[in-house]
């Protein structure tokens, strides 16, 4: 590794290890990079900090984030907690079940880990420590599956790689269906056996066909959300930049006039607070793409893959150093910023082991998925200790049984790419 390339690298970590923003810190570190290692004028970096935002992709992203907003505000979320209830909650560890459950179900439309956590950790853990279920399960439950917001579709992390691969977008969400099933039922499983002869969790009634009926119906028009999202996008109905947009209509129309949860006078506010969520992904977005253009003017990718191609000949080893690095990455960066900077490093490589870039970009976005639940940065930690006032080191122990259970999936999907690969290659998303 040259003297510039090492330079580069410590100002980035230097500047991380403050109380910099991480969008700061890329821009400084790009900035300076292209003064002082390159003839090229500074005027480059801000054309690429337009170019960065002014990408049709990203519409996407900006507008499931406002279809979650507008179920955090209403009572959609209320109601697919509901519906998960009905399903779940009699069983021995139910409640915790219908917990998962709401987990999948929220992820299946607002693609973000942390306003699952946000939205539906402030109903469950309430509502499972006065249930009486151990606060460390709690705390673990409702910190790791919210994962299940980046990785079951619509994923920003997806969307994103999506953006930097010019991979297929909806065939990368069809590769996220089943880790994120597989989390939800191993984790349903290890909470049965967890509660199976504690008898002091008093267990719900089975409701009857009539309730659940009840129940159903009530959550109709908040369980259509979904089914919208995925039929129109994968009947050909809609693209995906479409379906965040029907989406929201949608959530509007059900919350104002079919709920009745939400009042006109509401709408200006979820915007402008969904504005300003978006603005700050743009932010980061426009760091991570600078900075990885100040790569590309280093060649710091050709000399990364160089390397590692010199001293890596096993597919098998590859992913694995892939995943270790990826998980220590997570500790320390949020997953846009992660993909954007990594991305363009990783790629190149892929090819020289045969690995479809499709199934590197679930590889990845699971690791940074559970990013969020790993110290020091992992922001569903500080979520849900605010919660439920508790420390970051309570619940980073309380998660270690949910997070071995999702790093098992994880190594399952990276050794066994024909599983994940199957469902877009049979719907024509993978060439």
């Amino acid at each position: 590794m040259e003297l510039s390339h090492m330079i580069i690298l410590l100002i980035l970590l230097g500047t991380m290890a403050t109380y910099i923003p991480v969008f700061m810190c890329l821009f400084f570190t790009s900035v300076l990079g292209v003064i002082f290692f390159t003839d090229l004028p500074i005027l480059l970096l801000i054309q690429s900090l337009f170019r960065s935002m002014d990408k049709f992709a990203l519409v996407v992203v900006l507008f499931f984030i406002l279809c979650g907003n507008i179920m955090t505000a209403g009572s959609i979320v209320e109601k697919l907690i509901k519906v998960a209830n009905a399903l779940v909650s009699w069983l021995p560890g139910g409640l915790g079940m219908a917990g998962i459950l709401a987990c999948g179900l929220f992820g299946a439309i607002s693609g973000s880990t942390v306003a699952t956590v946000v939205a539906l950790g402030g109903f469950m853990i309430p509502a499972l420590l006065d249930n009486g279920y151990p606060e460390r399960y709690t705390l673990g439950l409702m910190t790791t599956s919210p994962n299940l917001g980046v990785i079951i579709p619509p994923s920003i992390g997806m969307i994103l790689y999506s953006m930097i691969s010019n991979v297929s977008l909806e065939g990368l969400f069809l590769t996220g269906f089943l880790p994120g099933l597989l989390i939800m039922s191993s984790t349903c499983i290890y909470t049965y056996f967890f509660f199976r002869k504690k008898t002091e969790i008093v267990r719900m009634p089975i409701p009857s066909t009539i309730e659940v009926l009840i129940i159903l119906k009530e959550g109709f028009w908040s369980l259509m959300l979904p089914i919208i999202i995925f039929g129109g996008i994968f009947s050909g109905a809609f693209t995906a930049n479409e379906a965040a947009v029907v989406a929201c209509v949608y959530a509007f129309i059900v919350e104002l006039f079919i709920h009745r949860s939400m009042k006109l006078r509401d709408v200006k506010r979820i915007t402008v607070n969904s504005a300003v969520t978006s603005a700050t992904l743009l932010i980061i977005v426009a760091g991570a793409t600078c900075f990885g253009r100040l790569l590309t003017l280093e060649n710091i990718p050709g000399a990364i893959t160089q390397t590692v191609l010199s001293t890596i000949h096993s597919p098998i080893i590859f992913l694995l150093a892939m995943n270790i690095l990826l998980l220590v990455v997570g500790m320390f960066m949020d997953i846009i910023s992660a993909t954007m900077i990594l991305g363009p490093v990783f790629l190149p490589m892929l090819d020289a082991f045969n690995i479809s870039w499709m199934h590197f970009g679930l590889i990845m976005t699971v690791n940074l998925a559970i990013g969020y639940c790993t110290p020091p940065m992992g922001v569903s930690l500080y979520i849900t200790g605010a919660i439920a006032n508790r420390d970051i080191i309570y619940v980073s122990r309380a998660v270690l049984p949910f997070l071995a259970i999702q790093t098992a999936i994880l190594l399952f999907i990276t050794y066994f790419p024909d599983m994940v690969l199957w469902l877009p290659s049979a719907m024509g998303f993978l060439e």
